[in-house]
């Protein structure tokens, strides 16, 4: 890493679109969008390292303003820093470089709000949330457990970060929602130890909203916790999902929670030559950043 300055804002390196609305003042906003451009350990279908830049690229197709939450992005003021330089085909140091930037984003007071890349990206950015706020939940979204130790003997992999997770904060204050694939292994660790809810979302958070009042909360997103019929630009489909109509009751939930960061993960723009799941991945961002960042 002694090549890249993490002390160092990344649009000096930055060459592409950002995010509609964005503004180019890093020490004025509240909020930063930083790219994770990563698919270093996907087991089934590639793609998401061009996740971040797809997604900015289609956001100009968006309106600023939310009609679920009645807030504007013209309201609040977030950065776009670009995408992370990380090395190709190195997960561990991968890993490495998104915690130390995501620890500094919380030095520097600012939201983080992360786009992969493949879910593992996330421990990074949920380890340096979980340093800053040792009290921390997690709230995971996701069609997946994601709760092996390790995958084909590797334990840096996409199907153990939340396992990870699990192992560092303990798993009663992991929050899973929509979760419909996993070995029987996975499923019974999940019933037993971690706040699991599989199928659904939005009735069952409503329901544990009270739990997590108060409690900092850190939201990690992967795209396929919807059906594959909405998002099928996504490594490892798996049908049976939620619709985007129940996706978006979420946010004015949130909005009521003690949000302290957010990504959202396993975009495949390859995958989608419709660009409805790039699309759909760019309206979640808009209405994260409109829940979660105060004016």
């Amino acid at each position: 890493m002694s090549e890249w300055n993490v002390r160092q804002p990344l649009d000096a390196a930055y060459s592409g679109n950002v995010f509609i609305q964005s503004s180019p003042d890093y020490k004025a906003a509240k909020a930063v969008l930083y790219g994770m451009p990563m698919d270093w350990t996907v087991s089934f279908r590639g793609g998401t390292r061009l996740g971040p830049a797809r997604i900015r690229e289609v956001s100009v197709g968006l309106e600023e303003y939310s009609p679920y939450l009645d807030r504007d992005l013209r309201d609040i003021t977030y950065y776009d820093a670009g995408d992370l330089p990380l090395p190709f085909g190195n997960p561990q140091m991968s890993v490495e470089m998104i915690y130390e930037y995501v620890s500094r984003l919380y030095e520097d007071g600012k939201f983080p709000l992360g786009l992969g890349g493949e879910h593992l990206v996330s421990w990074g950015a949920m380890r340096a949330a979980w340093e800053k706020y040792p009290d921390l939940r997690v709230i995971h979204l996701d069609a997946h457990t994601d709760l092996r130790d390790t995958y084909e003997g590797q334990p840096y992999s996409h199907a153990t970060v939340i396992k990870k997770v699990c192992d560092a904060i303990g798993p009663e204050r992991v929050y899973q929602f929509g979760i419909r694939s996993g070995t029987r292994e996975e499923f019974q660790y999940a019933r037993q130890h971690t706040r699991f809810f599989p199928f659904e979302v939005a009735d069952p958070l409503e329901s544990v909203l009270s739990e997590l009042m108060g409690h900092p909360v850190y939201v990690t997103w992967d795209i396929d916790v919807f059906d594959p019929a909405h998002a099928p630009g996504t490594g490892t489909a798996e049908h049976g999902g939620i619709h985007p109509r129940e996706a978006f009751r979420i946010f004015p939930m949130l909005s009521q929670l003690r949000v302290v960061g957010f990504d959202l993960v396993e975009v495949s723009p390859v995958l989608d030559t419709s660009e409805q799941t790039q699309i759909l991945a760019a309206k979640l961002v808009r209405e994260a950043l409109l829940a979660c960042v105060s004016p």
